[in-house]
């Protein structure tokens, strides 16, 4: 009994470390840019190794009585801007992407707050060995979405900006990227995220012994098809710009609600645990 409350206080005690670092790290890196704007600020992979420390012990359900994951709303939020933030640090050595360093950071400290305050629940055992598996690719396709979401995002405002100058598309740069590279990377991401998110929900209709149609399934699916109409609408129809950005901003949306949506209103406003 003694030796379980020291392992909790120790777990606690981590947690609450690592989440510091990553958060004072990234408000750093938000609040005080580099002289020269191409430059990696030094503090951003302090913040993003503290983040993934903090992320492993919440979620492996460091310090519980009972040993297992531990999973929630807020840290679900913070894995996937965490993965974010990954694309960004790999992305960020093949493209000029300055510009996103301020905001990605202070997202990256919100979700790190986000998880320090709401840790999460313990899960029931897991009724198939794979379901790990279908949460692992469900989180997976939560942090491909949000890179495509950030993507679609600065194609959108760089598009506006050159309806602004009266510049021609194709000779339009946001960055220092073409849009229609732009545009490419945003739809490789959807294309990844759709076959990720795919494969989770077959493997979750598959395995789970009971397979319910309650909200978060009906969300998931839901924007899964809004996701496929999506590419099937831009390859056949040859959707772009406005009308493609809305169907993923629509897609990605429910795919939000359907996990962390939902259970934040288990977690936090009906206050009762949710079972998967």
């Amino acid at each position: 009994m003694i030796l379980s409350s020291v392992s909790a206080a120790t777990a606690s005690g981590a947690l609450a470390a690592t989440s510091a670092v990553a958060l004072l790290s990234y408000a750093v890196v938000a609040l005080r840019a580099p002289s020269d704007a191409n430059k990696r600020h030094p503090l951003l992979p302090l913040g993003f190794g503290a983040h993934l420390l903090a992320l492993l012990i919440d979620i492996a359900g460091l310090g519980l009585e009972q040993p297992g994951a531990r999973f929630g709303f807020a840290p679900a939020l913070s894995m996937t801007a965490w993965l974010i933030l990954a694309v960004y640090l790999v992305e960020s050595r093949l493209l000029p992407l300055p510009p996103l360093r301020r905001g990605l950071s202070m997202l990256a400290a919100g979700a790190v707050a986000l998880a320090w305050v709401f840790p999460g629940e313990s899960r029931p055992a897991a009724a198939s060995p794979w379901a790990p598996v279908h949460w692992v690719l469900g989180l997976a396709s939560y942090g491909l979405f949000g890179v495509a979401v950030l993507h679609a995002a600065l194609l959108n405002r760089a598009e506006r900006q050159m309806r602004q100058m009266g510049q021609h598309k194709g000779q339009g740069l946001t960055l220092g990227m073409p849009l229609l590279r732009l545009e490419r990377l945003t739809f490789q991401f959807v294309g990844a995220g759709v076959a990720v998110l795919s494969l989770a929900i077959l493997l979750g209709w598959i395995f789970t012994p009971q397979w319910r149609w309650d909200h978060k399934t009906l969300l998931s699916v839901m924007g899964w098809l809004v996701l496929v109409g999506l590419l099937t609408g831009r390859r056949v129809l040859g959707w772009r710009g406005r009308r493609a950005t809305r169907w993923l901003y629509l897609g990605a949306a429910l795919l939000l609600l359907s996990y962390a949506g939902t259970r934040f209103v288990l977690e936090v406003v009906l206050q009762r645990p949710a079972g998967g």
